[in-house]
């Protein structure tokens, strides 16, 4: 929890840098980047979070690999290797994009679901979203066989249950009560 509290302190200080700087949208594609990278290789994570693996060793890889991004970004990816927090890196940028989202009014949305959501069935729950919460939503699926069938929506602090599982334990309930 505090690690994520500090992350959302980061990210809200790089947003207001790259206001600053007229480069909101850019650092937001670099920001993404790095969320997406850090997100898809395991041993990048070991690597950010590891004790034994110097902070120099860590801030020269990461210079490596975001060649490219914005100097705010890297200067974010310096500054976390100078107070020893390069391993908040993906959370940083995981909380930059999603206050870049909630300021652009989008908000995240995440659907468990047994089996991926189809094409057809993403559209349905983003158009539904829309009318629950005014919101344009940015989607995120999440596979979890033990919900059995349905789906669990998620959006910030409401959830929707309708999944065959939960139902199944409404049933045992009132059985049990009966």
């Amino acid at each position: 929890m505090a690690g994520t509290r500090a992350a959302i302190r980061y990210a809200k200080a790089v947003l207001a840098l790259a206001r600053e700087h007229d480069a909101v949208k850019a650092v937001y594609e670099d920001m993404d980047l790095v969320k997406n990278t850090v997100a898809g290789s395991r041993d990048l994570q070991l690597v950010l979070k590891s004790p034994v693996v110097k902070s120099e060793v860590k801030k020269a890889a990461l210079s490596e690999i975001f060649a490219s991004v914005n100097k705010i970004s890297a200067d974010l990816i310096r500054v976390l290797a100078e107070n020893n927090r390069i391993g908040l890196l993906g959370e940083v940028a995981r909380q930059y994009v999603a206050l870049y989202d909630e300021s652009h009014g989008k908000q995240l949305a995440v659907v468990t679901t047994a089996v991926p959501l189809t094409d057809r069935l993403k559209a349905g729950v983003l158009q539904k979203v829309k009318e629950l919460t005014g919101k344009d939503a940015v989607l995120k699926n999440v596979i979890d066989d033990s919900i059995i069938g349905g789906f669990i929506l998620r959006i910030g602090d409401l959830q929707y249950n309708a999944s065959i599982a939960h139902r199944f334990g409404d049933l045992k309930r009132k059985f049990s009560y009966n």
